[in-house]
């Protein structure tokens, strides 16, 4: 896989998914509301301004694409979070789809996490009133669009309770369901080793219809 479009390459998360698949050469077409936050000069990057809820728009510019990674977020200050995020993954899988590029790779959130058997992060009380909303609207796009999702071979990879910028160490552990913690019960990885793992999934897939997720 060579040519892969990259949905809010501008964001925290995006722009180090953006970094790794530049460096491991990947033509990249970085879908943006604000190009001009974007500051990476590259020959394989290629910037689009678009708004993801323009499902034909968005079908024209992955029409072609091996495999699509979004890191969608309308933005955690946005008072529509919760609607704007699942219009924006709606309008994703259907332009997936409609362009016959079978491969979407989600950066998830790690609301959906189990901490114990039938309880998750959410329903553990810990995330914050003021990012609750966008949380929540990632947690129903697992599962009410991506698990009956059959056509599109995708995966949501949710992170750890923490995801901070730091070192790239490749020094976590991946897991499926299960929040992964320390020893000391921390939950936590570096943005940098995110998108390292979310690469290597792109390289060698390991997972297909499926949540998995990554922690120290």
């Amino acid at each position: 896989m060579k040519n892969i479009v990259l949905i809010g390459a501008s964001g925290f998360v995006g722009s180090a998914l953006l970094k790794e698949a530049l460096d491991r050469g990947y033509a990249v077409k970085a879908v943006v509301r604000n190009p001009e936050k974007v500051k990476v000069e590259n020959k394989h990057l290629q910037l689009i301004k678009a708004d993801v809820t323009d499902v034909k728009k968005l079908e024209e510019i992955v029409k072609g694409a091996d495999a699509i990674i979004s890191a969608y977020n309308p933005g955690w200050s946005n008072p529509s979070i919760y609607d704007d995020t699942l219009k924006g993954y709606r309008a994703i899988i259907d332009a997936a789809k409609h362009a016959g590029v079978l491969r979407l790779q989600v950066v998830g959130g790690a609301g959906s996490l189990l901490v114990a058997p039938g309880k998750t992060v959410l329903q553990s009380g810990v995330i914050p009133d003021a990012i609750k909303p966008g949380v929540e609207s990632l947690a129903k796009v697992l599962t009410d669009y991506l698990l009956p999702e059959k056509q599109l071979d995708w995966v949501f990879f949710s992170p750890a309770g923490t995801i901070e910028p730091g070192e790239r160490t490749a020094n976590y552990r991946l897991g499926k369901d299960y929040l992964i913690v320390d020893e000391k019960g921390n939950s936590k990885i570096s943005v940098e080793d995110y998108a390292k793992a979310m690469l290597d999934e792109l390289e060698t897939p390991k997972h297909h219809r499926e949540r998995f997720t990554i922690g120290y």
